[in-house]
Formats: structure tokens, sequence, C-alpha cells
């Protein structure tokens, strides 16, 4: 989970992420939407693959990078879980199921 929240941290790769939510693209078309280097946009895809947060593809000459939502999700709701968001009090399952305790 430390390489997603790595990956996350950077605002580049965060819209790269956001990017690929409308679906693949290869690699120069991400390229084109950020001010910095092919080799510093490598580096951002290379650490987005080691998170698992993304998948290169080979076509022709081109990557093709896909969002891999699901590994995104099983992260988010890791974090969420060990502050206890999203998870209800023993106290109040109980009241919901009517028990009392008496």
């Amino acid at each position: 989970m430390s390489q997603v929240f790595r990956a996350l941290s950077d605002p580049t790769r965060r819209r790269v992420l956001q990017l690929l939510r409308q679906g693949p693209m290869s690699a120069g078309e991400l390229s084109d939407q950020f001010d910095v280097s092919k080799p510093t946009m490598s580096a951002h895809f290379a650490v987005l693959k080691e998170a698992d947060l993304v998948h290169a593809e080979k076509v022709g000459k081109s990557v093709i990078y896909h969002l891999k939502l699901s590994v995104l999700e099983e992260a988010l709701l890791g974090f969420a879980q060990s502050f206890g968001i999203g998870v209800e009090a023993p106290d109040q399952h109980r009241e919901k199921a009517g028990w009392t305790g008496n």
C-alpha cells in the first residue's frame, strides 16, 4: 500500500490517473498534457506501474496506458478502514439489530 500512496503523492501522477479514467491513452497523449520532459514523464509512468495503478500495453511503437482502478479502490478502502472510516461502531450495529443487551 505504501507504493500506492507514494505514487499518489505527486500531483502529476494524480492527474495522469484522472486522465486515464476517461479511457486508455498513449504515453505521447499523456505527455502532451504536461509541461515536463519525456524522461520525467517516463519516471512518473514507472512509479505508477510499480504501484500497479496502471497497465502498460505495447502497440506497435506506442505504449498504451490503462487505469487499474481496482488496485486504487483497494488501497483507498484499506486506508479508510485503518482509520475506522466506513466501519460501524459495535454499539451502533447492535442497536440496528434490535439488541439491547438486556
